[in-house]
């Protein structure tokens, strides 16, 4: 639900602050600080939990609970100065990501909270708030500096005490709006000293205060600062707020990138495996940003029933697993990480070549059925060897580098021009590659016409013993002819970590015609499975995202024009993807004229089957222009960002 502001002017926003501007109830910080070097003190950490938990749910008063949580802590004015410089470090994300709009706005973004002036009034003034906007209780000290109780005529220290203090500020103007995660803070809604009441739950939801929260039209759960300040005007009141945007990623995507999305205000949702294309197709209604790995297809079909869809990420090296034109044509931009991983499959590739040419795998296996083989009969040095490799990519081309630092001759093929690095030689084709290589490795990309590009035919051109390796794509390789290649030992030895028909879930069975050959290695598709990497992916891939959702940049990506954009600071940015048709930047051109907006910056890039126009215009603009905007004849996907 979309709750308007009451009139033009901002209403005043009073927030609490445990739970809500910060992401932690200050007093159990506190506990925590006096008691970790005292285990004795453990029974009283749970007891100020515990009572915490009851007076924010509602169970006993607010006022009881203060004073005995202050009897059972005693903190000094040290503590208490600690305690602020250890909540400065706390506040609520979505809050923090904010700051300007506190800055902007002085005196509209206030403080009212059952805790103290004395660790609260420090940390909000870093925010703007000035100490005459925060309505807080005050300690009452001893002589030795240690807090003996609370000062009890602050109507604060008492139930409902928020409703009575909060009428206390007498140059309040227009409508007034609580924020809070307590029930305290829904009783000030409730007993009318606020017109609107927002249940704040980025942090934590008490169950009590959202039921209550969900029976009224004036009051609505919010899972971040962002549908507040959406909701009341203050920012993007025409874009869309951050905590309603839906991530859902797939495969297992590394944590990094999870948090990444959270740490932002997203809504994000993971599955450990893959979904076939009937269960994509529901997964994917009302989600926002789709991430994948190499198993899940989107296809058209998923494409045309992606309501809100605007990005996908690909969390590995490749995108053949994903429909680029149909995505192009809905305005859905796609991204992936072509480089994290490229180390990691390099070295496993150096690796698997000395474990097959000093045939180390099939010893092993006989060491494990009890036989002791110790002979050099067809083990070999790696160095002087040639290393063929085909696909002279990222992947290639550092592979060439380590492959001449363990003193192998290395040659390639690659169907455009490369930079050849170190000693590499190019041969024009791949014939004389086979024909000279002692051990080939593939490292080409998954576009289908690469089907079956190396089989019966290229496997006779290789030399007589060479070894064979594969860690690209499954189905460039015709796997029948491969295991033929193997039994005549025209191969001597193959390591494949990718093939045509892979398992969805580890649950799943796998076969393969290559299983039981002789000094064949089989891995399950990890080529690129180190922490290392999937870490740096999940960076990179989620970095790209988060850049074209909020401000537009479309760096890398693999079906859109490539636009670097700056961040949105004190404008307004309008991003319009389009097909590349004539007449759609004189339509945009003349729609910003007519609504005189004014324009800061522009930017017009295009492909094939696509443009890209991004606008940035000063603060003032219409829903009608919005609205004008995104009926513009070619409009695939329209937005504004703050």
């Amino acid at each position: 639900m979309h709750m308007a502001p009451a009139s033009v002017n901002l209403a005043t926003l009073v927030l609490d602050f445990d739970s809500t501007f910060t992401r932690v109830e200050a007093l159990d910080v506190l506990a925590e600080q006096l008691f970790s070097s005292d285990p004795a003190r453990l029974t009283d950490l749970k007891s100020i939990k515990d009572l915490t938990d009851l007076a924010m749910s509602g169970e006993i008063g607010f006022g009881e609970a203060l004073q005995r949580r202050i009897a059972i802590l005693k903190p000094s004015r040290a503590d208490i100065e600690a305690l602020a410089e250890a909540l400065k470090a706390q506040v609520s994300a979505s809050i923090a990501r904010n700051r300007k709009v506190f800055e902007e706005n002085p005196g509209k973004i206030r403080i009212i909270s059952g805790g103290f002036h004395e660790f609260i009034d420090p940390v909000v003034a870093d925010y703007g708030i000035k100490p005459e906007h925060v309505l807080a209780n005050r300690l009452i000290f001893g002589d030795d500096g240690v807090a003996t109780g609370v000062d009890l005529d602050n109507p604060l220290s008492k139930d409902g005490g928020k409703i009575v203090a909060l009428r206390s500020w007498a140059d309040l103007n227009g409508a007034i709006v609580m924020v809070g995660d307590g029930w305290t803070d829904y009783e000030v809604y409730q007993g009318g000293a606020a017109d609107r009441f927002y249940a704040f739950t980025e942090n934590v939801s008490r169950e009590k205060v959202v039921a209550a929260t969900t029976a009224s039209e004036a009051t609505q759960v919010v899972a971040s600062f962002d549908e507040v300040l959406h909701n009341e005007g203050y920012e993007g009141r025409y874009s869309f707020p951050r905590s309603r945007m839906k991530m859902l990623l797939l495969e297992n995507v590394h944590p990094v990138a999870i948090q990444h999305f959270r740490d932002e205000g997203y809504d994000v949702s993971t599955l450990k495996g893959a979904l076939d294309e009937d269960v994509l197709i529901d997964a994917i209604q009302g989600v926002h940003v789709l991430g994948i790995r190499s198993k899940t297809t989107v296809t058209r079909k998923v494409l045309d029933a992606a309501d809100k869809l605007m990005a996908i990420g690909a969390f590995c090296i490749g995108t053949n697993q994903i429909d680029l034109k149909a995505a192009s044509e809905k305005g859905v931009a796609v991204f992936n990480a072509p480089y994290s991983n490229t180390r990691s499959v390099v070295e496993m590739v150096m690796g698997l070549t000395v474990i097959l040419t000093r045939n180390i795998y099939d010893k092993s296996i006989q060491m494990h059925t009890g036989k002791w083989d110790k002979s050099a009969t067809g083990a070999h040095e790696v160095r002087n060897k040639t290393l063929g490799i085909i696909g002279y990519g990222a992947i290639g081309s550092q592979l060439s580098v380590l492959a001449e630092a363990f003193g192998m001759r290395v040659i390639y093929y690659d169907v455009a021009e490369k930079l050849t690095m170190g000693n590499a030689k190019r041969y024009r084709t791949m014939d004389a590659v086979l024909a000279e290589a002692d051990v080939l490795s593939l490292h080409v990309d998954g576009r289908a016409e690469n089907k079956n590009i190396f089989g019966k035919a290229q496997f006779a051109k290789m030399k007589d013993g060479a070894l064979f390796i594969n860690l690209s794509r499954g189905h460039i390789v015709d796997i029948e002819a491969l295991a033929e290649a193997v039994r005549t030992k025209k191969i001597y030895g193959a390591a494949v970590d990718v093939f045509p028909e892979e398992p969805r879930t580890n649950d799943d069975p796998f076969e393969s015609p290559l299983m039981g050959l002789p000094n064949v290695i089989l891995t399950p598709h990890i080529g690129g499975s180190t922490e290392e990497a999937q870490e740096a992916i999940g960076e990179f891939a989620s970095e790209r995202l988060l850049n074209f959702i909020s401000r537009g940049d479309t760096t890398f990506s693999v079906n859109m024009p490539n636009v670097q954009l700056s961040e949105v600071e004190g404008r307004h940015r309008f991003l319009h993807i389009h097909q590349n048709v004539p007449g759609v930047m004189a339509a945009i051109n003349n729609i910003i004229a007519k609504y005189n907006l004014n324009i800061l910056a522009q930017h017009l890039k295009t492909n094939e089957q696509l443009g890209y126009v991004i606008v940035d215009v000063d603060r003032g603009y219409s829903r009608e222009a919005l609205d004008e905007l995104k009926a513009v004849t070619g409009t695939l996907k329209f937005r504004s960002l703050v």
